[in-house]
């Protein structure tokens, strides 16, 4: 099986891919620095598993650091990318924009330069649905047009995106972009909707609501974009862009109503405006991933959601 190097291991999605790897018999390079924007043991309690398995070995270091990434290659020489790294959220990129700049697109060419002296086989990169924008068409498909981000998260994973496509054309590097679309499931960041409602309605505290209630969101639970990454990165196709979404999508007042049932208490309703950079709807045409990666979503919105309430009853 492959070497492969997987950024933001310590995360949400990355400790999940970590492990599908590792348990098909892979060897797993992690990379992550437990960026301050949530806990490190949170991030260290994702990677228990890893940690434990000979097939994994951690390197700790920052996507800004040229020197480390070049190391980095140097030292494990990994065949295959999984690149997850980034600085995440919608809303602090406003905050804070030059920050997300450095690590989204400075942090990415640093990993691309070394995959200029250190060749590898196949590069696939996370990229969002937020590069679709604040769309009235829908469901999005990958053909749209991306030129108008709403937030600086949004166009820093467009800038990936194109950066991509540029050392593919220069340096004949087969790459793969997947623009997930809300995923959620067991190790959710502390900061997303879903992780952070059930907390509160648990204690019976307020949720924050944000407008109507009838901006929707494409959930894709874990395991299913788990397969896509993995379905993607056994079929390199020089470079092609993927949806991995559910294409279904649950509206804010359907999440809550969805939590209330499962967790079997009412929720507290912290009514607020509109949030600047939030998008109406996203709702993924998965066609493209269905016929070429044999991409088939299997879990339900209310049977994550179950799942994701047992794991967070268990901590």
């Amino acid at each position: 099986m492959a070497v492969i190097l997987v950024t933001g291991s310590a995360g949400f999605i990355g400790s999940h891919v970590v492990e599908r790897l590792l348990s098909r018999g892979d060897t797993v390079v992690g990379l992550d620095n437990f960026d301050d924007f949530y806990a490190r043991p949170i991030k260290e309690r994702n990677l228990e598993v890893a940690r434990a398995h000979p097939g994994y070995q951690h390197f700790e270091a920052d996507l800004r650091d040229a020197e480390a990434m070049e190391r980095l290659f140097a030292t494990h020489r990994p065949e295959k990318v999984i690149h997850l790294a980034a600085k995440a959220g919608v809303r602090p990129s406003i905050q804070d924009p030059a920050r997300y700049v450095e690590t989204n697109v400075n942090g990415t060419v640093n990993l691309l330069q070394a995959c200029r002296n250190y060749p590898v086989a196949h590069f696939v990169f996370a990229s969002s649905s937020s590069v679709y924008g604040d769309r009235a068409t829908v469901p999005f498909r990958e053909s749209d047009c991306t030129d108008e981000p709403a937030s600086p998260y949004a166009a820093t994973k467009k800038a990936g995106e194109l950066l991509l496509y540029t050392y593919h054309q220069l340096q004949s590097l087969p790459v793969t972009c997947l623009r997930f679309f809300t995923v959620f499931g067991p190790r959710q960041r502390p900061d997303l909707a879903i992780n952070k409602f059930v907390r509160l309605i648990e204690k019976g505290e307020p949720i924050p609501f944000f407008g109507d209630g009838s901006t929707r969101r494409d959930y894709t639970y874990i395991d299913d974009t788990v397969d896509g990454i993995l379905a993607a990165l056994e079929r390199p196709r020089g470079y092609q862009i993927y949806n991995l979404g559910r294409s279904n999508p649950v509206t804010l007042r359907e999440m809550v109503e969805t939590l209330e049932r499962v967790l079997g208490k009412p929720a507290l309703i912290d009514r607020q405006p509109d949030q600047p950079g939030d998008v109406r709807a996203t709702y993924a045409d998965v066609r493209r991933a269905q016929e070429e990666l044999g991409y088939a979503p299997r879990i339900s919105f209310e049977e994550g959601i179950r799942r994701f309430v047992a794991w967070s009853r268990s901590l």
